[in-house]
């Protein structure tokens, strides 16, 4: 009895609000599933913007996995802040939010197009659902900002 309420107050724990919940929907008065809306600043590109919803399920041992993510420049983007991020291909995590007590994440991962002068970013599950695992993709293009290249015609 005393491991069935431990595993009560975590769930119920993790349905509080975050530091960066903006927006909060009841999918209605018979169910205790609501979509939460997210606002993340990139840490280091801090002219980016970007909201995501997911589902949360109180007193549900575990979130579904769906989300949706859309990211905006919202201020500068220089190129001293495109210098300091990772630009690797598989790029990195900026964003993370627990979905489960069994180690199911959704994460943000930003990743660098250096082609299409573009970042990406994926909003992803870490756990299988339903035989896939879902995510969820924006892209903030740098045309027009301090941290497009200037090209130099010859």
């Amino acid at each position: 009895m005393k491991k069935l309420i431990t595993l009560i107050g975590l769930a119920l724990s993790m349905s509080a609000c975050s530091d960066n919940e903006v927006g909060d929907v009841s999918l209605g008065v018979f169910t205790t599933k609501d979509i939460k809306l997210d606002a993340l600043t990139d840490p280091i590109v801090t002219g980016v913007t970007c909201h995501i919803s997911s589902i949360e399920a109180n007193l549900d041992l575990s979130d579904p996995s769906d989300s949706s993510i859309s990211c905006r420049q919202t201020g500068e983007i220089t190129a001293e802040m495109i210098a300091q991020i990772d630009k690797s291909d598989s790029g990195e995590v900026v964003f993370k939010k627990s979905k489960s007590i069994f180690f199911k994440n959704m994460k943000v991962r930003r990743i660098f197009d250096a082609e299409s002068q573009t970042l990406m970013y994926l909003s992803y599950s870490t756990k299988e659902t339903s035989g896939s695992y879902k995510h969820s993709l924006s892209t903030v293009p740098l045309w027009g900002t301090a941290a497009y290249p200037k090209r130099v015609i010859d």
